[in-house]
């Protein structure tokens, strides 16, 4: 293992992305984030370090400081977040403290949103309408299926019209509260490997972690981003994406084992019951707190 001059490299397990991650420290005693990612990533890496460099500099993200060529491939060089998991801590606080943070962490998503997608960008109802083709026929081919599967088919079939005309922006790509650390009681969001330009109400295709972890941290998340209650065609698109991420999730969980199919299995169920089976596009977790 190449040190790159680090003093001590110590291994991170967390995460699904394949990429080497390691907690080092320079020899004035200063932690940052080591990523080494496979050479042929290098595109990919190379447009998020540029594009981070455009995000306003007072966001509460952590971010990219160096970059480079390495014997095991990329290496990008991170800010340290010195903190606690966000998901571990938020259940043992209050509702209204969730609810604050979940203020905290949409308005800081508000502002992820203002880089433009590249001008040249595919229109979005092109490219995620493929996309809802590839998911309803991975599903179709799926040896294990939803028990209410047909009504999540039957609801994207008969919503995604919804997709035309919508804005595109930078994105997170992986926009929940398991990606998010709390440094001196701050929301610090981390780990941009996902990130992705598309639609930006897209990128709450997540907020079923939140929300299954904490549904207020969950509705506050949306107020934070709207500055208030979010306009009606919000949930009935935000509804849209959570029912193509719940279809795609079980052929994805299939390598995985029974365990991760598990997973969701009982997510979908939990979905289907705050969406009354896709009978209303609002939520039992956010209308729960606005009656």
């Amino acid at each position: 293992m190449e040190t790159l001059g680090f003093v001590s490299l110590t291994p991170i397990e967390k995460g699904w992305s394949g990429d080497r991650k390691y907690k080092a420290v320079d020899r004035e005693g200063k932690t940052f984030l080591l990523r080494i990612s496979p050479l042929e990533r290098r595109v990919q890496r190379e447009n998020l370090y540029a594009v981070m460099s455009r995000l306003p500099a007072d966001l509460s993200i952590s971010r990219p400081l160096a970059q480079g060529i390495c014997s095991e491939g990329i290496y990008t060089l991170w800010s340290w977040v010195e903190g606690a998991d966000a998901e571990e801590q938020i259940t043992a606080m209050p509702e209204s403290q969730q609810y604050h943070l979940g203020l905290e962490a949409g308005a800081l998503l508000r502002r992820i949103h203002v880089l433009p997608a590249p001008p040249e960008s595919e229109p979005w109802h092109q490219r995620f309408g493929r996309k809802i083709d590839r998911k309803l026929q991975q599903y179709a081919d799926c040896p294990v299926h939803y028990e209410d599967g047909g009504q999540i088919v039957d609801f994207i079939r008969q919503n995604r019209y919804r997709i035309e005309g919508r804005p595109q922006c930078f994105q997170h790509g992986d926009y929940h509260i398991g990606n998010m650390m709390l440094e001196d009681g701050k929301l610090v969001v981390i780990d941009f490997d996902r990130y992705d330009f598309g639609d930006p109400w897209e990128e709450f295709n997540r907020i079923v972690w939140c929300a299954q972890v904490a549904p207020a941290f969950a509705a506050g998340q949306l107020n934070g981003y709207f500055d208030g209650i979010p306009p009606e065609d919000f949930f009935a698109l935000l509804a849209l994406y959570i029912a193509v991420n719940t279809l795609s999730s079980l052929p994805w969980a299939m390598p995985f084992g029974q365990e991760q199919i598990d997973v969701f299995l009982a997510q979908e169920r939990e979905i289907m019951d705050w969406y009354d089976g896709f009978r209303s596009t609002f939520p039992k977790w956010y209308t729960a707190f606005h009656k």
